[in-house]
This record gives C-alpha cells, sequence and structure tokens, in this order.
C-alpha cells in the first residue's frame, strides 16, 4: 500500500519530525493543527475561539489540497489546553461541521506545541 505525503503552504509548516498529512488506501490523516496562519507563521490574535477558527481552515486547506473536503471527515480529536475552553470551541467548531458531523474526542491536556490554547487532528476517508 503507497502512502501519499501532503504538503502545502496553504497550512503552518510541521515544526518537528512529521508530515502535515498522509494519504493511504483511501484515508487521509491530518496532523494536529494550530491556530497558526500559515502566512505568517504565528498565531491568530484572540483566544480560543479565533484559534479554534485557525486550526478548522488550516485543515480544511490541507483537505482540499488532498482532494478532499469537511464532510469526507470521519474523525477529529480535539485537544485544549483547559476544558473551560469547550463551549467556545464547540461553538466554532459547529460551523464548520453542522451536517453528519464526524466522530470526536475532545480531552483537556497539560500543555501545548507552542502554548498553543487547541489543537485539531482529523482521520477522511473517502
Amino acid at each position: 500500500m503507497k502512502k501519499n505525503i501532503i504538503s502545502t503552504p496553504k497550512a503552518p509548516s510541521a515544526i518537528g519530525p512529521y508530515s502535515q498529512a498522509i494519504e493511504v488506501g483511501g484515508f487521509l490523516f491530518v496532523s494536529g493543527q494550530l491556530g497558526i496562519d500559515p502566512e505568517t507563521s504565528g498565531f491568530v490574535e484572540g483566544g480560543i475561539k479565533e484559534q479554534t477558527e485557525q486550526v478548522l481552515k488550516n485543515i480544511r486547506n490541507l483537505l482540499q489540497h488532498s482532494g478532499y473536503y469537511l464532510e469526507d471527515v470521519v474523525k477529529t480529536t480535539v485537544f485544549m489546553q483547559d476544558m473551560s475552553m469547550f463551549q467556545d470551541m464547540n461553538e466554532v467548531y459547529s460551523r464548520f461541521f453542522a451536517k453528519e458531523c464526524p466522530a470526536r474526542s475532545a480531552v483537556a491536556v497539560k500543555g501545548l506545541p507552542k502554548d498553543a490554547l487547541v489543537e485539531i487532528e482529523v482521520i477522511a476517508a473517502k
């Protein structure tokens, strides 16, 4: 089974030894995305809502670059600095996944790369 390494300038560059995404066997595995604007390489201004929106834009860009769409996402995992941020994150998340929502896990973690407020990874299928 051949794997296809995905890379696009429309999402932040990897900050370690990993790929932005990998496609294999009709699935796309998107690495955890942060609220970083790929044009500035810095976090977007604001809080959890703004970072969540940027994260999901980055994910959408990776999906589209690979021939997938948000509707193809079957699983998401959301990591947040604190569960008190859940409602604000969910408000933004629900605008991107309004119908036929993917399966999801959402957890609070002790810390995220670059002190991000939220990180989201997804799996999409064709």
